[in-house]
């Protein structure tokens, strides 16, 4: 006999929240795609096409960048994306030293206050960074870091909570006992921080870089407001550029904001299967 395949059978209510929950899924990803299609469409169009146009109508010609060679030319994007690897990675990797050490500390040695800066750092996560901008501001000029590219580093170089709690939860995971066989054979503590636990928070690490990276590559407010010298703009503060009091030309900024991506996707492409590895393995265990 042949096998009849069973027909599932729904029931309104069901059928109704199967509908809801479909139909929210396609309207939020509908809503998440229109910005970046309105972006891509406006960077093609010319200030009168633009101008006679509404966002979401397809540009005449898909091969006209003059708009990107203008903004790129205009906006001397070539400086402030060097200028942003620079302070990329400078910041990255100091945020990767002083969190690891300071995770490696907090979780390899009980001392007192041990706790009490632990819950410090929680607490420091949850003041808003703007309510804290007229202390560092005073701070920075004092110290004259204001419009110099080391001082802004330093500044965004500030150990990350978030990049901490990882660190010390990933290394929660890692066995005391490698400590003490490296003490047995005779390393110091730093040799086992540098020989030992740095090489296996790889995972954490990645996740940290991203999540840091990320956010240091956009930052906008704190880079317009200590970086004021048009050779030290970055990335995120040079598409001002196209702005004024006049009106905002948003052909050149959409242009601008796609050469802005342009490296992060092509490192996202190039490198996507270390990311998500690092992210998996690096990821807090409960």
């Amino acid at each position: 006999m042949k096998k009849q395949k069973r027909r599932k059978h729904y029931s309104v209510g069901a059928m109704i929240w199967i509908f809801i929950k479909y139909a929210s899924l396609i309207f939020f990803s509908f809503v998440a795609v229109i910005p970046i299609v309105s972006c891509v469409t406006t960077a093609f169009k010319t200030e009168a096409e633009y101008q006679s146009t509404n966002v979401m109508t397809l540009p005449e010609s898909w091969f006209n960048f003059s708009n990107f060679i203008e903004a790129f030319q205009r906006a001397n994007m070539g400086r402030a994306f060097l200028n942003s690897v620079i302070v990329m990675v400078c910041v990255l990797a100091g945020s990767v030293i002083i969190g690891t050490q300071l995770a490696y500390v907090l979780n390899r040695f009980q001392f007192p206050g041990n706790g009490l800066i632990r819950n410090l750092f929680l607490f420091a996560s949850l003041l808003p960074g703007v309510a804290m901008q007229v202390t560092v501001y005073q701070i920075m000029c004092d110290l004259h870091f204001v419009n110099h590219l080391y001082g802004y580093i330093i500044m965004m170089m500030g150990t990350d909570v978030i990049s901490i709690y990882i660190f010390i939860q990933y290394m929660e995971n890692i066995p005391v006992s490698l400590d003490e066989s490296a003490i047995i054979d005779g390393a110091s503590y730093f040799k086992i921080y540098w020989k030992i636990m740095l090489p296996l928070l790889k995972p954490a690490i990645v996740t940290a870089c991203i999540l840091k990276g990320v956010g240091v590559y956009n930052e906008y407010y704190a880079a317009n407001l200590y970086l004021n010298k048009k050779e030290l703009k970055t990335m995120a503060i040079s598409l001002y550029t196209f702005t004024g009091p006049l009106g905002n030309q948003y052909n050149l900024i959409c242009a601008g904001v796609i050469i802005s991506l342009l490296p992060a996707l092509i490192v996202f492409v190039l490198c996507q299967k270390q990311i998500y590895s690092g992210i998996t393995a690096g990821a807090v265990k409960g």
